[in-house]
């Protein structure tokens, strides 16, 4: 790679352990020895402190090509290396660099936006070849890909700078504007008016922008209307409260998460009626509809969901076959509730599931007085 490129990224491979080798053939490569970096030996020490003490395999994680530098990591024990390098080349030498990183996403993610982006551009602009790539992507919910990229469709044929691209995900559609320019105010300036056309298309459906989840839209719009929310779920075993609570601020807006997997659990924690257990099955419109109403009333809120289903990979019936998901809600405009069949293993099911469930409160949410569509 150092023969055709001026720049190397590795990933990867800082452990302690013998077979973390990207040091070592970094170091090989330049005709390098291996030296410990103090202050990183150091840090690793801090770092371990109360943990048991650092062992030998510990201190080879402190060693660096020699005329290295290290990159801090605030996450790990492994520090990152910049070399900057004179590489021995055929007639010569050449300047290269190379960039060893962490492969713990946990590690590696933040010494990328943090570090790694600064040097990337100090690096490109002493080259004169400073370039900004701005993303922002608009997330949408309860419409397909198919229908936005035809709702869209001059915009991603004829769009050069920015262009648009759809991405489907489960449950949900990205639309991501980019924009090359020489700042970030320049690409913010083109991404703009692209963003409000798309906005002024399809902002009924757009729930959010870039990082944010239907689940903390969900909550944002829940707290703007001073409602709550209470869930009862089966098949999902809990996946839908997980992500309700993952978002700060939550306390304020989900007041109940009920996992009520078996007929019994359904009846003693969410009252629903043994009678319309018996008479329409635990994966059925009615048990749906009852467990939001139930878990709405258990709670005192504003809003209940219930979600049943068959996630698989056993448990189906020619009724309700493998795939098959009840979602209801439950407020003050009444109970309604929807039917959906998903292919895909367990996991996938439970999680598109949960999603529906996000979509269906949503389109409850919009519809509420003073909300209209999100801003994301």
């Amino acid at each position: 790679a150092l023969e055709r490129s001026d720049m190397v990224v590795t990933i990867g491979g800082l452990g302690p352990t013998e077979d973390d080798l990207t040091k070592e053939a970094v170091a090989q490569v330049f005709g390098r020895t291996l030296v410990v970096d103090d202050p990183s030996w150091q840090r690793i020490v801090e770092r371990m402190r109360g943990r048991g003490r650092p062992t030998p395999n510990n201190r080879r994680q402190a060693e660096l090509p020699e005329g290295a530098r290290a990159i801090p990591n605030a996450h790990g024990t492994a520090p990152g290396v910049l070399l900057e390098a004179e590489y021995p080349a055929q007639g010569g030498s050449v300047p290269r660099v190379v960039l060893c990183l962490p492969g713990p996403p946990n590690e590696f993610e933040p010494m990328v936006r943090g570090f790694v982006a600064e040097y990337l551009e100090a690096y490109c602009g002493s080259l004169g070849q400073r370039t900004v790539l701005l993303s922002r992507s608009l997330r949408l919910a309860g419409t397909g890909e198919s229908q936005v990229a035809h709702d869209l469709h001059d915009l991603i044929v004829g769009g050069q700078n920015p262009t648009l691209a759809t991405y489907a995900k489960p449950g949900d559609v990205e639309v991501r504007i980019t924009a090359r320019a020489s700042s970030s105010a320049e690409a913010q300036e083109l991404l703009l008016p692209v963003e409000e056309e798309v906005r002024r298309r399809l902002g009924r459906w757009i729930y959010g922008a870039d990082h944010e989840t239907l689940a903390s839209a969900a909550i944002r719009d829940l707290l703007a209307l001073g409602r709550t929310l209470a869930v009862a779920e089966s098949c999902t075993g809990g996946l839908l409260s997980e992500w309700l609570t993952a978002t700060p601020g939550a306390s304020g807006a989900f007041t109940l998460g009920a996992v009520a997997y078996t007929p019994a659990a359904k009846t003693t924690l969410l009252g629903v009626d043994p009678r319309v257990l018996r008479e329409h099955g635990a994966v059925s419109a009615e048990v749906a509809e009852a467990m939001a109403t139930g878990a709405r009333a258990a709670a005192g809120s504003t809003y209940g969901v219930g979600i049943t289903g068959v996630a698989g990979p056993t448990g189906g019936s020619e009724l309700t076959p493998v795939g098959t998901v009840f979602v209801a809600v439950a407020g003050p405009e009444g109970t309604t509730s929807e039917r959906a069949q998903y292919g895909g293993d367990r996991a996938l099911v439970r999680r598109r599931a949960a999603q529906q469930a996000l979509v269906a409160l949503r389109a409850r949410l919009v519809s509420a007085q003073g909300l209209g569509t999100s801003p994301g």
